[in-house]
């Protein structure tokens, strides 16, 4: 099949390079415009369009409406578009185009974390298993047939970049299959339960503030599902009385330690320890404004913190 692949951040290059190497053509990539980034500001390119023109394929960044495109899609002679995190919401008429439908490849098992962070919320929501699925866009959030699915064991010390990084590969595998399949005439999409629905709404910069007064295996699921993105951070009291951000990596639980309040600094020679309702965590990479990460004890020996310090005790100014 001609194929358009429609897609914008890194989890979505091994399905784009999978197509590439299979028995299908493609003959255009969608993508999202340069975005700006980094402290500059300057306007950088997808990962997807990065892998594109390393292949020589054609790149649209323009958003998908209106005459102009559909007569682009016509011209391609798209007979599908699979879809992996594009980023843009489509028109009806642009998801009819193509006679085998848009592809879409989401991280979870419908209809379980329809929306923007499924990997995400489900570290943090502390799911045993979750997986990939392949399914039919129509006007909903996910909502549309499914084609496909796999399943994948969330790992006890997961962090949404390790259970991404992994769904985007074997994905990528289930992506193709399904493509194989759709050609072959040898699929029957399936309606999604009315049951089981839950919603993944994009994590904001406050979602990710953690509250050391939840118990240590809430405080140790909402770090791993911020990381690397948007990023867990609390507040912390310097000497001076003023209160700064402090970015906070995976933490180790530590429950043979519970003599500490929530919040409670324990700093030690190679280890620093934070309480929380239940028990105990122990700190590992944290990274104070402006600087770059580092291990919590080298931390705490250059921050000289008061006895008693207590992290989170108040907003950052």
């Amino acid at each position: 099949m001609r194929l358009l692949f429609a897609g914008t951040p890194e989890a979505a290059v091994p399905s784009l390079e999978a197509l590439i190497a299979s028995r299908h053509d493609v003959v255009a990539v969608l993508t999202r415009a340069d975005a700006p980034a980094g402290r500059g500001r300057h306007l950088l390119p997808s990962p997807v369009r990065v892998a594109a023109e390393a292949a020589g394929l054609p790149v649209i960044t323009d958003v998908p409406r209106g005459e102009d495109f559909l007569a682009r899609l016509r011209e391609l002679g798209v007979d599908a578009a699979p879809v992996v995190a594009y980023g843009h919401l489509l028109r009806p008429d642009v998801l009819a185009a193509p006679r085998h439908g848009w592809v879409n490849l989401h991280f979870s098992i419908l209809p379980a974390w329809r929306g923007a962070a499924p990997v995400q919320r489900a570290v943090i929501g502390g799911d045993e298993i979750t997986g990939a699925t392949t399914f039919l866009l129509d006007e909903g959030m996910d909502t549309g047939p499914v084609l496909g699915t796999l399943t994948e064991t969330v790992r006890p010390r997961d962090t949404s970049g390790d259970l991404l990084d992994r769904l985007a590969h074997a994905g990528a595998g289930l992506l193709v299959a399904t493509l194989d399949a759709l050609e072959d005439g040898a699929l029957d999409p399936q309606e999604q339960p009315a049951d089981g629905a839950s919603l993944a709404a994009k994590l904001t910069t406050a979602d990710a503030r953690v509250d050391f007064h939840d118990p240590a295996l809430a405080v140790d699921r909402l770090i791993r599902g911020c990381t690397p993105a948007p990023g867990a951070w609390t507040t912390v009291t310097g000497p001076d009385g003023s209160a700064a951000r402090l970015g906070l990596g995976p933490v180790m639980p530590r429950p043979d330690v519970v003599d500490l309040k929530p919040g409670e600094l324990r700093p030690g020679k190679r280890e620093v320890l934070v309480g929380t309702a239940t028990h105990a965590v122990e700190l590992g990479q944290v990274q104070p404004v402006g600087k770059k990460p580092m291990a919590a004890a080298d931390w705490a020996r250059g921050a000289r913190l008061e006895a008693g310090t207590i992290l989170g005790a108040e907003d950052a100014r």
